[in-house]
């Protein structure tokens, strides 16, 4: 008897982590734009992983664990990298004690969303949502070569930040949107390149921001790697310190968080 349950618990132990890995088949080679009654958000990774469906598709009230499953599933980022995006993003829902957040809350301006985005326009002129090819294309002028890498990444960055700040008569920088900021700039080298030498392919970025799908046409692979929270604060303070100003200096100033 108790080997029988052996064996039968031994073959539903199979068939479930068989089905597993044919529903994350599916999401990979699965993908559609948003419909109708569909929302998106101003971030290209969270448009992409609800076009593939790791998110609900509709792109309205994700839960944690929609958003801890959808990011190990599709980028293999921890649980508590996973905790901690979707208590950023919760701050987004203007509704009291919100447990769910859907993704056109990331257009509230001056929480996450921020002027001098990389591929969006500032709120200050009317869209701070949808892909702007002219802004992008900017953004990518600085990845002068076909790898790019943390100093491109830092490069293409402070150059938004010159323009809008040119531009813009509002521009400006809470302390959390400048935290995003930079983050959203190690962030694709992160979950797209290689976190060790800090670089990524540049055909990969620009299939993503542009096609809001996963890079897999242009050779892009899952990270083998779990990447951690202390992966992303690393990164992220190569970014900072490649701009230019060390990271030390934006802490003293208290543009920075130094909690992160």
């Amino acid at each position: 008897m108790k080997l029988t349950l052996l064996f039968t618990a031994v073959a539903f132990t199979q068939a479930f982590a068989q089905d597993s890995d044919a529903w994350d088949q599916y999401h990979f080679s699965t993908w559609s734009p948003p419909g109708p009654s569909d929302v998106r958000a101003p971030c290209p990774m969270l448009n992409t992983l609800a076009n593939h469906g790791f998110l609900p598709h509709s792109g309205k009230n994700i839960s944690e664990i929609d958003t801890i499953n959808a990011l190990s599933t599709a980028l293999n980022i921890n649980q508590t990298l996973g905790e901690f995006l979707f208590q950023a993003a919760l701050t987004t829902n203007p509704e009291p004690n919100a447990t769910t957040f859907s993704l056109d809350n990331l257009d509230r301006h001056d929480i996450l969303e921020h002027d001098a985005s990389l591929s969006r326009g500032d709120f200050y002129f009317g869209d701070d949502h949808t892909f702007n090819q002219t802004i992008f294309d900017e953004t990518r002028s600085y990845w002068t070569a076909p790898i790019i890498d943390v100093q491109m990444a830092a490069n293409a960055r402070l150059a938004r930040v010159h323009t809008s700040n040119a531009t813009n008569p509002t521009f400006g920088f809470t302390q959390l949107g400048q935290e995003f900021s930079f983050g959203e700039s190690a962030a694709y080298i992160l979950v797209l390149g290689d976190r060790v030498s800090g670089t990524v392919p540049r055909s990969w970025v620009e299939y993503l921001f542009e096609n809001e799908r996963l890079p897999l046409e242009v050779g892009w692979t899952r990270r083998k790697e779990v990447i951690t929270f202390p992966n992303l604060i690393d990164l992220l303070e190569r970014v900072v310190n490649a701009t230019g100003i060390p990271l030390q200096e934006l802490k003293r100033r208290g543009d920075f968080h130094a909690g992160l």
